[in-house]
Formats: C-alpha cells, sequence, structure tokens
C-alpha cells in the first residue's frame, strides 16, 4: 500500500522552505510525495534577501491539481503559502470539488513580497475560504496572535487561548506552536480539539528562528497522517522530526540558517 502525502504551497528557490522543505519531509518519512506550486519566492541576495515573488496563474494552479487529483486517489493534503486571493479561491474550490480525510493548513498569513494592503486581503481570504476546510491549522505564534486577536502570547496559557479561539474560526484540531519566541527553556506547541488540550515541550534548541521549521512540521503531520497515525501521534512524531531537523540546521550566505531533514 502506498501513503501518499500531497501538498500545495510555494517553491522557495534556496531549498529552506516551501514545497522543497515538504517532499523533502514526506520522503524522510515514508509517504509518496506529490506537490502543486502556488507561487515561487527567491531570496534577492542584492537587496538584503528580502522576497521576490511570483504568483503563478490560477489556472495553471488548477490545472496541477487537476493532473495529481486524476493521476492518484488522494485524501490528505498539506496548503502552504498561497499568496494571493485568487489563488486561494482556486485552491479553496479545489478542495471543495472531493472529500478528504486531512487538510493540514499551514497559514501563512504574511508574504512579505507583497504590500500591506494585498497581504491583508491574502489573510481575510484564507480565513474566509480555507481555514474553515482544515482538519489541523498550524500557526506559529505570530500567526496565533493575529487569527486569535489577542494583544500578545507570552505564556503557555495564552497559547492555549489563542488556540481554543482559532478552533472557533472552524478547523477541528489548531496545533499552535511556540517555538524560540514564547518565554521559557523549552519550546512549547499545544494542540486543541475542541475538547482536550495537548501540550508537547522540548527543549529549545538555539534562540533564533530556523527557516523551514514551520513548514517541516506541518509536512511531518501530514505525512503521518497520511500513513493512518491519529492527529495527537502525528503531533507528537512532528515535534520529534521537527527538532532533529533544527539540530542538523545547515547555514549558508543567507542571514539565517535552513532545518536538515533526516540527519
Amino acid at each position: 500500500m502506498v501513503d501518499f502525502a500531497y501538498v500545495i504551497a510555494g517553491s522557495e528557490a534556496t531549498g529552506g522552505a516551501g514545497i522543497q522543505t515538504d517532499l523533502k519531509t514526506f520522503q524522510e518519512l515514508g509517504a509518496f510525495g506529490l506537490g502543486t506550486i502556488t507561487c515561487i519566492v527567491s531570496f534577492d541576495p542584492n537587496n538584503g534577501w528580502n522576497h521576490r515573488f511570483v504568483p503563478v496563474d490560477p489556472q495553471v494552479i488548477a490545472d496541477q491539481i487537476e493532473a495529481a487529483t486524476s493521476a492518484y486517489d488522494l485524501d490528505v493534503v498539506k496548503i502552504g503559502m498561497l499568496g494571493t486571493p485568487a489563488t486561494i479561491e482556486v485552491v479553496a474550490d479545489a478542495l471543495a470539488k472531493q472529500s478528504w480525510r486531512h487538510v493540514v493548513l499551514d497559514p501563512v498569513l504574511i508574504c512579505k513580497g507583497q504590500e500591506p494592503g494585498a497581504a491583508l486581503d491574502t489573510d481575510t481570504a484564507l480565513r474566509a475560504r480555507v481555514l474553515p476546510q482544515a482538519t489541523v491549522v498550524t500557526p506559529n505564534l505570530f500567526e496565533a496572535t493575529v487569527l486569535s486577536g489577542m494583544d500578545a502570547i507570552e505564556t503557555v496559557d495564552d497559547l492555549i487561548e489563542a488556540a481554543r479561539r482559532i478552533h472557533d474560526l472552524g478547523p477541528r484540531y489548531v496545533l499552535a506552536k511556540g517555538g524560540v519566541e514564547l518565554p521559557g527553556d523549552d519550546a512549547v506547541d499545544v494542540l486543541f480539539d475542541g475538547t482536550d488540550v495537548t501540550v508537547l515541550s522540548a527543549p529549545k534548541i538555539g534562540d533564533e528562528r530556523v527557516s523551514g521549521a514551520g513548514c517541516t512540521l506541518a509536512a511531518a503531520v501530514t505525512a503521518e497522517l497520511a500513513k493512518g497515525a491519529t492527529v495527537v501521534d502525528a503531533a507528537r512524531r512532528a515535534k520529534e522530526f521537527t527538532g532533529a531537523a533544527i539540530a542538523a540546521r545547515v547555514s549558508g550566505h543567507l542571514p539565517f540558517a535552513a532545518v536538515r531533514q533526516g540527519q
């Protein structure tokens, strides 16, 4: 039996995040990975490594989804960077055309290549069209703050409250990530299913954010769900896998390190 893990996300040219990281994670965890590219992000080494963001034409996205879903019986998908309201519309429509066992949403709210107004439109569309279709949503601390409407998240109890509020927006599970920015010696994530809270904690690995950690976590959850794990077990395994990828991080000429899977 083949466990298929599908991803709809952006391409990140340096290989440390985006669909490149998703597919590497799927491979390492034993799932057959395939993906649809929604946008192309290229850091600009001549401009402080800022984002250059190019959306893929919505019809091309629709064509990719049609090919992937026609080729195999796919029922587990991760949604990563979408980037524009037009992209969100075509992806949301495609999701609604079939039944999914699991939809894992990594809610990339801010694309640094966009103007603030365009980013706000994208955030609004994501909440309205994709978030309610998610089985699991995996916001980082910033995204959890924005989605919950809270002024700040400074404690584990705050993170739990944020997860409760995000759950009210429609997803079945919220996996809210504290990361290195939540005060304390441990990196704490909380999983809320509408009733129970599961706290996942591990010692922090350094004090700097590592590119691709969020992509890796959501992709690992997706791969484990594709293999038949429960959401709680998938979250636990994903946290372990992501911690190992952070510990094995690689550095180059970028101003930040990137995760390395499988080390």
